[in-house]
């Protein structure tokens, strides 16, 4: 899931760095809600691992 946020991301620099406004903007947009989804799942895997006691190494 990070590695489909940091794609978009990197496709939203080069749309903009060429002046594909619309295109940049879209792929920021998904790469934003990307990534909140991966905190979001990282922070949900990290306090079930937590309850279920198992250490985090």
């Amino acid at each position: 899931m990070l590695g489909w946020a940091l794609t978009f991301l990197v496709i939203a620099l080069i749309a903009a760095l060429f002046g594909f406004g619309g295109i940049a903007g879209a792929s920021a947009g998904i790469a934003q809600i990307l990534f909140v989804v991966f905190l979001v799942l990282f922070v949900v895997s990290m306090i079930a691992r937590a309850v279920r006691g198992k250490s985090v190494s």
